[in-house]
Order: C-alpha cells, then sequence, then structure tokens
C-alpha cells in the first residue's frame, strides 16, 4: 500500500473521529489536537515520515471547515454539506483541502485517492458521488488555467 495513501486514510478516521463528535472546527493546531493525533500515531503506528504530512491534513481540513464547505455547497446540486454523510463529508473535505494546500499533487492523485477512500469506507454510492464533486471542484480551476494560457 502506497505510504501517502495509508496517510490518508488515518487522516480521514482522525477527521471522522472529530466530525462525529461534532468538535469542529478547529482554530488551530491547538495541544489538544497535537496530543490527540500522536495517540492516533502511535495507535495506527504511523511511520514518522508520514505524520507530518497526516497533521497537515487533519489541522488544516479541520481549521479551513467553514470555507471548504462554502466551496463544497457551491459544487453540490442542491445539498448542504451537512446533509452529506460524514464520511462523505470528510472525504471531501480533506481533498479539497489538499487540492488548494498542496500544489505539487497532481489533483488527478488526489480524486483517486478520495475515491479509493470513499470505496473503502463509503456507501455504494460514495465513490461516484465524490468523485463527481471533486470534478466539479476542479473543473473552474481548469477553465481559468485554459482561460489564462
Amino acid at each position: 500500500m502506497n505510504s501517502r495513501h495509508r496517510a490518508r486514510e488515518i487522516a480521514l478516521q482522525i477527521l471522522y473521529q472529530y466530525d462525529l463528535a461534532q468538535r469542529l472546527p478547529v482554530a488551530k493546531l491547538d495541544t489538544r489536537l497535537v496530543g490527540e493525533l500522536k495517540n492516533h500515531y502511535d495507535h495506527f503506528q504511523v511511520p514518522p515520515e508520514l505524520r507530518t504530512f497526516v497533521g497537515d491534513l487533519v489541522a488544516g481540513s479541520l481549521g479551513s471547515v467553514k470555507e471548504l464547505d462554502a466551496l463544497l455547497e457551491k459544487h453540490t446540486a442542491n445539498w448542504k454539506v451537512s446533509r452529506l454523510s460524514a464520511i462523505d463529508r470528510c472525504i471531501l473535505r480533506m481533498a479539497v483541502y489538499e487540492m488548494l494546500h498542496f500544489p505539487e499533487m497532481p489533483r488527478a492523485v488526489i480524486i483517486d485517492e478520495a475515491v479509493e477512500l470513499a470505496k473503502a469506507f463509503g456507501s455504494d454510492d460514495s465513490s461516484s458521488f465524490v468523485n463527481g464533486v471533486l470534478d466539479q471542484v476542479l473543473a473552474p480551476e481548469a477553465e481559468k488555467a485554459n482561460v489564462e494560457s
């Protein structure tokens, strides 16, 4: 298994836990979150080289919930993010955060990873739903790039 994929799985599980506990958003990487991340790293035996990536995904996604949800609601036809299943919501938030804040990561890879997470953890329809929403989120960015070139 790809180590980045494993990191995304662990980040998703942490985000899901936060979502279910309704402890969103987190303003910054505070000492409580740092401690909880350490507990997850120990429990899931996260290698040291992946801890920064997991921490960045978790803290960034939690700290940007309002912005991420606003962007997602623009691209989910007649759906409020609060109505989505918790796992789909977490996958979408994390993937959009990664698209926005990890420009070196190919967008196609981020979408593929999100779809794989949806297949593994979501419902039967989650993977196609996640794929469709992320394609819509990406479409204005791709259109903007075409106009600029």
